[in-house]
């Protein structure tokens, strides 16, 4: 299936790592030129580097705090001085749950922390880059939320409200940016492989004298899995690339859930 995304330019946040180095690597495997963002310039350029070798795509490595606004503003500007326009930004960056403590018993700055890196460092991202975003058809922006926004994960409630705010903006964005031809999409995984859960698992497995594959099917099922698996994230990549290219371009607004049926809350008969 042709995408059209060859020659195209994405903006992917949180990119040199898990499902942002799926995503970025999936859109470079269509023939798309990026822009990564990231806090660890290491592992950017690592990244960065592995990438441009693989595909062949021009590829712009730029550490950036996405909770800043100066910072931010100061990768768009670097972003234009590489590339003329941007078609595609992707909103992944986020932070893993820090703590296990109950979350009403955090520090409101806490809160406002976890609430300033992905909720408020998408808006910084999207208006930062907006100036430059293609208006013919072509604009997307793609948001990577989470499962956490309509269920309750425990003890998750930053990572939750996160999610859900995400999901309105995604459908509050669609709308407004409408007359610039740009579509807004949520993509909404579920529990994904990624290096930090796969090192967990192995970890479980070994204090439950188990392999890691029936850790993991054992796990999944109590969590209601009906795919009896996690996701890859290849899988999560696979439906980014896809929202970003021709192919999606009468989607929008969409919040669409990667989870393997989880979010269905199956209940035994």
């Amino acid at each position: 299936m042709e995408l059209g995304l060859k020659g195209r330019v994405a903006v992917v946040t949180g990119g040199s790592r898990g499902i942002g180095r799926a995503i970025a690597s999936g859109l470079a495997n269509q023939g798309t030129d990026l822009v990564l963002l990231a806090r660890g310039n290491e592992q950017l350029q690592e990244t960065a580097a592995a990438i441009r070798k693989s595909y062949g795509v021009r590829v712009a490595a730029l550490s950036a705090d996405i909770t800043s606004m100066e910072s931010v503003q100061a990768a768009a500007a670097a972003a234009r001085a590489e590339f003329p326009a941007i078609n595609i930004v992707v909103n992944n960056a986020g932070a893993p749950m820090r703590r296990v403590d109950r979350q009403i018993l955090w520090q409101d700055t806490d809160w406002t922390g976890d609430i300033n890196l992905k909720l408020v460092g998408m808006l910084r991202v999207i208006q930062a880059f907006l100036p430059v975003m293609a208006k013919d058809g072509s604009g997307r922006i793609i948001n990577i939320s989470g499962t956490g926004g309509s269920l309750v994960w425990s003890p998750a409630l930053t990572i939750g409200l996160n999610n859900a705010a995400m999901n309105h903006v995604t459908t509050y964005l669609a709308q407004d940016l409408s007359n610039d031809r740009i579509t807004v999409n949520a993509v909404i995984p579920g529990l994904v492989g990624t290096e930090g859960r796969e090192v967990w698992a192995e970890n479980m497995a070994k204090q439950q004298n188990v392999t890691k594959e029936e850790f993991i099917a054992g796990f999944c099922k109590r969590m209601g899995i009906l795919a009896g698996r996690w996701a890859s994230m290849e899988e999560v990549a696979d439906l980014t690339v896809f929202l970003a290219s021709d192919r999606a371009r009468y989607i929008n607004g969409a919040r669409i859930t990667v989870d393997g049926g989880m979010t269905i809350n199956p209940r035994p008969a």
